[in-house]
């Protein structure tokens, strides 16, 4: 019984992610209506079913916040940065390997941000679909995972995570998710500690790469 909420949540994620990025549904299915109701119930299930001890490792309290809160931005941003060098460069070498598939592929994903304003867009992914989607993905589902299995937890967290974009049919997009479910979740198994750093990259990334510096 222990284990229900969690297998319940992936479930339900696997089930809304199907929804919104399925080409069965994309004619009647609004995407950023869905992701940001998505997200909203996706957060409140992991601040509701995240287990919380006293165990879990706290701030060096002779650290002053402000400069742990500094320190976290900057990792942040240099981790939201290094992945969109690794997407661009991936992008050049897809399309050099793939030229058409591999840029059709992409363009039907930047298809889906159609009709919505940048600036909307940009605050959303920023204060809420990024950082979300992190404490879902990482906060709940492979805290939870590795408590129970360790490293192989982590490796199966990574693997829902690509996972859930399967009904997409898109390769790019699943192998996108797969390329940051490692990258966010290795830096989550290394580093727990660092967990708001790699949730302010998330969502500096995701803006980065659906709005600000496209690929």
């Amino acid at each position: 019984m222990k284990n229900v909420p969690l297998t319940l949540s992936i479930a339900l994620a696997f089930v809304l992610w199907t929804l919104m990025f399925s080409p069965w549904t994309a004619s009647f299915i609004p995407f950023w209506p869905t992701m940001c109701v998505s997200a909203l119930i996706l957060s409140t299930l992991a601040f509701l079913f995240t287990e919380r001890t006293p165990r879990e490792p706290k701030p060096d309290k002779r650290v002053p916040i402000l400069r742990l809160w500094m320190e976290n931005i900057l990792i942040g941003v240099a981790i939201a940065a290094v992945l969109w060098g690794v997407f661009w460069l991936g992008d050049k070498v897809s399309q050099w390997m793939f030229p058409s598939f591999a840029r059709t592929q992409v363009n039907s994903i930047y298809g889906m941000k159609t009709d919505i304003n940048p600036w909307l867009l940009s605050c959303l992914l920023l204060f809420l679909i990024g950082p979300a989607e992190e404490l879902f993905w990482r906060g709940y589902v492979q805290k939870a995972l590795m408590k129970r299995w360790n490293s192989w937890g982590a490796v199966l967290a990574i693997a829902l995570y690509a996972l859930v974009h399967l009904f997409s049919l898109n390769f790019m997009l699943i192998m996108a998710a797969l390329v940051c479910g490692v990258v966010w979740g290795g830096l989550f198994y290394f580093f727990p500690r660092r967990f708001p750093a790699i949730l302010i990259s998330h969502a500096l990334w995701d803006a980065a790469v659906f709005v600000w510096f496209p690929i």
